[in-house]
């Protein structure tokens, strides 16, 4: 097993944050272009908590070394099973996902953390992710070693773009919405 792990902060609020956080995988993401579609299967408050739990099933095109997918069976279009949690009360987002393309070789399970900074909470979003790698492989120990390095290379220059992409998402809400507010503000009606 590998493991991955990043720590890095926002410099938007949690309420952004969390917001955008849906819109991570839209069209204008240039960061993103392996995400071919985002499916809600279902969404649900929980009436005492006030979490809110999806699930979601992504479509992705890979982009896996070619000797990787010659092992796994050269299929390119894959599916990640994510489940996500919102608590509004703790200013926190939890979302667990999980490959389902190649699990029976290679397991692949994510957590990501978004959290209110402890030191700055109206302006400043802690993120945490980390990724436990396994290849499957029965005893084949330095082809298990291989996979999961490579993988894990993989998943490092992933997360790199994804945040990138993630703080493109952010910055363009905030003109957007930012400049909607202050129109609101003024009185200006908004031109929808």
């Amino acid at each position: 097993m590998k493991i991955f792990s990043s720590s890095y902060t926002f410099d938007y609020s949690w309420e952004e944050v969390s917001t955008n956080n849906w819109r991570k995988y839209c069209p204008w993401n240039e960061k993103a272009p392996h995400v071919l579609a985002v499916d809600t299967v279902s969404r649900h408050v929980d009436a005492q908590t006030g979490i809110l739990r999806t699930e979601r099933l992504i479509t992705c095109q890979q982009n896996a070394p070619k000797w990787i997918l010659s092992i796994l069976g050269g299929e390119t279009t894959s599916y990640v099973y994510e489940v996500s949690y919102v608590d509004p009360g703790s200013q926190k987002v939890t979302m667990c996902s999980t490959n389902l393309t190649w699990s029976n070789l290679l397991e692949c399970r994510e957590t990501v953390v978004y959290q209110a900074s402890s030191t700055n909470p109206k302006e400043k979003t802690e993120f945490n992710q980390q990724a436990k790698i396994v290849a499957l492989c029965g005893g084949w120990q330095k082809i298990r070693t291989k996979i999961e390095e490579a993988s894990v290379e993989r998943f490092r220059e992933n997360a790199a773009r994804g945040r990138e992409g993630f703080e493109m998402v952010l910055e363009m809400s905030r003109r957007v919405f930012g400049e909607e507010r202050q129109r609101l503000k003024a009185g200006v009606p908004l031109n929808l």
